[in-house]
């Protein structure tokens, strides 16, 4: 069972994912936490700097139970989902796995700060999303009125919005929609939809700074600045919610309604009409 997690208004969670404390990255982490902390609790996880572990501990595929090989529970082979929810009930989830979802459990605002490093986040962030955004914390139920699962827009960490602070090496025309690179806001679906989103979690707008390997000084005081003026004003951003499942636009098959938008197969498909 998911158990859903209120979260503490005025609290945040900056989860940093860069290894160089100097560089442009290292700059914006600890100039946005300054930002964000004038007005909310802002407790970090730099998982460089941490040490974070990004794999799988075998131990904790055994779902805790005595004498079970990893990859099994009692009753024979599971899934993977079903196996790391069995420890999170059990109460059996590394320790540095329970400090993480306490840390997110709390906080009504995630920023999650990355490079683009072939054209998604450094190994260690989604090593973060396996082995923190556990069945039973994060997802894991049917809604017991409509029998559909709990996520895409409802699970255990809904209420939450999210801020994705993204540095591209490449300009905005190469990453934009027309780019030889594709467009970023394509790239990044697996983590805004498939992510964030699957948990309940509502992103905002991306927060991306183009260009990032030819940034001067004054490049750098200028992505600094325009930073935290977006950190002063996002509680007055307008969410850019993706549709929910469990309001019927995905029914029967989990494919788009062929009513809805027909003849489209973007993924701005997912997105819920402006207005």
């Amino acid at each position: 069972m998911t158990t859903a997690h209120p979260p503490t208004p005025g609290t945040a969670l900056w989860v940093h994912a860069h290894p160089s404390r100097s560089s442009l990255n290292g700059r914006l982490f600890r100039e946005g936490v300054r930002a964000l902390s004038a007005d909310r609790e802002v407790v970090t996880s730099d998982l460089y700097a941490q040490g974070f572990d990004p794999v799988l501990d075998p131990r904790a595929l055994s779902g805790g139970s005595p004498g079970a090989a990893p990859g099994e529970r009692t009753g024979g082979p599971a899934g993977l989902a079903d196996l790391l929810g069995d420890a999170h009930a059990r109460g059996r989830l590394p320790a540095d796995v329970v400090g993480e979802q306490a840390k997110l459990a709390r906080a009504e605002l995630l920023v999650l700060q990355f490079p683009l490093w072939w054209y998604g986040p450094p190994a260690i962030l989604k090593g973060w999303f396996d082995r923190v955004l556990t069945a039973g914390f994060a997802f894991g139920d049917l809604d017991p009125e409509l029998g559909v699962p709990r996520r895409y827009g409802d699970g255990g960490l809904a209420g939450r919005r999210a801020l994705v602070v993204v540095t591209a090496g490449e300009d905005a025309g190469s990453i934009g929609p027309r780019g030889v690179s594709g467009d970023l806001e394509s790239l990044l679906f697996p983590l805004t939809h498939g992510v964030l989103w699957y948990v309940g979690v509502e992103p905002l707008d991306l927060h991306v700074v183009h260009d990032a390997d030819a940034l001067g000084a004054a490049g750098v005081e200028r992505e600094v600045e325009r930073l935290a003026r977006r950190l002063r004003t996002l509680d007055a951003e307008p969410g850019r919610p993706y549709r929910r499942l469990r309001d019927g636009d995905y029914r029967d098959t989990r494919a788009l309604r062929a009513d809805l938008l027909p003849g489209r197969t973007d993924l701005g498909i997912h997105r819920l009409p402006a207005g």
